[in-house]
């Protein structure tokens, strides 16, 4: 019968040194950096190699054809990442498109608000035309008084009613406008300026204001004032006196240097529409219409004295 070693004995072995082999060292940080950095230059160089024998080599050789085989061979990858990059590409497109549209339609929208404005400042040119035409006519012509200037006036207020007899134009003292000054549209009269503000000036109707007319076929005066239904009233006329239904009626002027009348002579009023004689008044009863029409003036032209008003 063995006996089993002793206590000592399994302690000596298990104390005895046991040779150990050393651990490998691992590579240096230098050692790992210089690595790749030789790695890199050698991609550069097998690159540029690559360049120079592919651009040197015939179209035909070995490595176009390789070139060709590795071209085919990403083909499906290209056409995937194509086919999968589309979708972003429309809705790129499709943003971009719509920013472009909003941006070019609020430019039309200007543009289209501008010719608008254009077109209506346009319009009330042309609204002007025709009695900016008359008072030049009457201007040049022979019977414009030659003591006046004119000054010509848009009309900013016209008569609201058949019973207002006023109106606003757009000139006043700054360009020349002076109180009394007579108005007229073109060949015809039209008022009397009544209030003139620097830039602004109220006239007075004719259908409002006395005015001393006359009958230059007949020579027949009389002092003209507002009648019935916007008509004009000869008074004074004695019924001796010969007024025919159809003849012309001016501003009588000026009788005595003395007292000058506020109107020159010869302004058209209107002409006369009818005439009648009852036999218990002693005058004529004369009736006219004015030449101008009062309701719907858009340009007049304000006769200002030459000589300043004493």
């Amino acid at each position: 019968m063995v006996a089993p070693p002793s206590r000592s004995a399994r302690a000596a072995v298990l104390t005895s040194s046991v040779q150990r082999s050393k651990p490998t060292p691992y590579p240096s940080k230098a050692r790992s950096a210089l690595i790749r950095r030789a790695v890199v230059v050698g991609l550069v160089i097998v690159a540029l190699a690559l360049v120079t024998i592919s651009f040197r080599s015939p179209t035909a050789g070995a490595l176009h054809g390789i070139q060709g085989a590795g071209s085919t061979a990403l083909r499906p990858f290209q056409i995937a990442a194509t086919r999968v990059a589309q979708p972003f590409r429309d809705a790129y497109d499709y943003v971009h498109g719509l920013a472009n549209a909003k941006a070019e339609n609020k430019r039309l929208r200007e543009q289209n608000r501008n010719l608008r404005a254009r077109d209506v400042h346009t319009l009330a040119l042309a609204a002007l035309e025709p009695s900016l035409a008359r008072l030049l006519h009457f201007e040049q012509g022979r019977t414009f008084p030659r003591d006046f200037n004119a000054v010509n006036a848009a009309v900013i207020t016209p008569p609201s009613s058949p019973y207002t007899h006023s109106l606003t134009i757009d000139r006043g003292s700054s360009a020349g406008v002076r109180l009394n000054s007579p108005v007229v549209n073109g060949a015809a009269l039209v008022g009397i300026v009544t209030n003139v503000a620097p830039h602004t000036s109220v006239v007075t109707l004719l259908t409002d204001d006395n005015v001393a007319a006359l009958d230059p076929k007949t020579r027949v005066r009389g002092m003209m004032h507002t009648g019935p239904g916007g008509t004009l009233i000869l008074d004074y006329v004695p019924k001796q006196l010969k007024v025919n239904e159809g003849d012309p009626l001016v501003t009588a002027g000026t009788h005595s240097a003395r007292y000058p009348d506020l109107y020159p002579y010869g302004i058209p009023i209107g002409r006369v529409s009818s005439v009648n004689a009852m036999d218990t008044a002693n005058f004529l009863q004369v009736q006219g219409q004015p030449y101008a029409d009062l309701g719907s003036l858009v340009a007049v032209g304000v006769l200002v004295p030459k000589k300043p008003s004493r």
